[in-house]
């Protein structure tokens, strides 16, 4: 065999190295061995010009080779020293002090290193073993907790990596375990830093994203309701910064409504003070945070889980009056929405004296309303029907004979 061929040889030496795989380059001269990065999972194939090597010899080299090849390179950090740089960074940042510009963009490369092992890349999976090892220094180095409470120092891009990394490490399971969901259980200031990043703008929300992701878990959504800081919420859901305040009432809503035992569980507990807060949001001076609070409130009576709470708030006349001033809203779509709410007081086969009172006192007013409202719903034929069979409860309601 010729030294120049113009292409490539694979040449399989017998003995005990006849299936490693030999590639001859014209150029290459006899005993030369050059290194090939080939493919993007770093292996490397041993180049040689034909030789007169023998196959042991050739096996013996290839096992050299093969024991200083290093699971990361020199460019590509393992987990401990990525989480090492990362905080060390972050607590320049913190200081404030000089080389700021220069921690940023550790911090930056770091979080990159760090998704890129986590999500993987196009063409090759993330390796379990390195999750694991780099989910275990996030939380022995407390640098979850680090990036969360110091989220505003970090730059824009660099806010989402945290978003995604934190989503990503909280989803991970080993087995029917959730190792970070336990993490963050026994460390529930960091679901509370995420509640109070509603108060910064910048931050506000990457980390409702963040809040949503964790109140797909059960044990951290528990946390948050039954907290004293579940109550922030009334008051996020009605600032003055439309995108804030819109995803603010998207984690509210999600609270609400996800864990349906849970939270009939948690309603029932603490009815008095959850509808009198809830209450000041259906009078709000905000269009959005009225109708959609109005909205949230049907669905919520209206599930067969909260059948106690519905029962309890229909039974009480100052909830009814409230709906039938909603009625009358001079939006068409918060008449639509108090219109679903007051539709279960008057359809309940069991309504309270109190209630009875009301609607026998409004009889004639409410038949003649119901008959005229929202006449411009002709398509819509559920709701018609709904309207009419409101429309005869009503006349069909009697006075109590004595």
């Amino acid at each position: 065999m010729q030294r120049n061929e113009s292409t490539a040889t694979c040449i399989r030496n017998s003995g005990a190295a006849r299936d490693e795989c030999y590639f001859l380059f014209p150029g290459m001269f006899p005993h030369h061995v050059a290194q090939q990065t080939a493919t993007p999972v770093q292996e490397r194939w041993w180049c040689k010009a034909v030789s007169r090597h023998s196959s042991s010899t050739l096996k013996e080299e290839i096992q050299v080779k093969k024991k200083t090849m290093p699971l990361f390179s020199k460019s590509h950090k393992n987990p401990a020293e990525i989480v090492k740089i990362l905080k060390e960074n972050m607590a320049i940042l913190e200081k404030q002090e000089k080389k700021t510009d220069k921690a940023s963009e550790e911090v930056s490369k770091s979080l990159q290193a760090m998704k890129e092992i986590l999500c993987g890349t196009t063409d090759k999976e993330p390796p379990t073993e390195v999750v694991a090892q780099l989910a275990q220094e996030l939380y022995n180095s407390g640098l979850l907790v680090t990036l969360i409470a110091n989220l505003q120092l970090i730059d824009f891009e660099g806010k989402k990596d945290v978003s995604q990394i934190f989503n990503n490490i909280l989803r991970r399971q080993i087995g029917t375990r959730s190792p970070t969901v336990e993490y963050i259980s026994a460390h529930p200031h960091i679901l509370f830093m995420l509640l109070k990043g509603y108060e910064s703008p910048n931050i506000a929300l990457r980390c409702g994203i963040m809040l949503r992701e964790c109140i797909r878990h059960e044990p951290l959504a528990k946390i948050i309701l039954f907290s004293e800081q579940f109550r922030d919420f009334f008051k996020y859901v009605e600032m003055s910064t439309f995108d804030i305040a819109s995803d603010a009432f998207a984690t509210f809503k999600d609270l609400l409504t996800r864990h349906k035992l849970l939270v009939a569980d948690f309603m029932e507990q603490n009815y008095d003070t959850i509808f009198e807060d809830y209450e000041k949001l259906l009078h709000s001076e905000n269009y959005v945070t009225k109708r959609q609070s109005l909205k949230l409130l049907g669905e919520l009576i209206l599930d067969r889980h909260n059948f106690a709470i519905m029962t309890k708030y229909i039974s009480k006349p100052e909830n009814l009056k409230l709906m039938m001033n909603l009625l009358r809203d001079k939006s068409p779509n918060i008449q639509f929405e108090a219109f679903h709410v007051f539709k279960v007081f008057v359809a309940s086969p069991n309504k309270t004296q109190p209630i009875v009172e009301i609607l026998l006192k409004n009889q004639p007013k409410l038949i003649e309303f119901l008959s005229n409202f929202q006449k411009e719903r002709t398509d819509d034929e559920q709701f018609t029907d709904e309207k009419n069979y409101l429309i005869k409860q009503i006349r069909d309601l009697k006075k109590p004979t004595a």
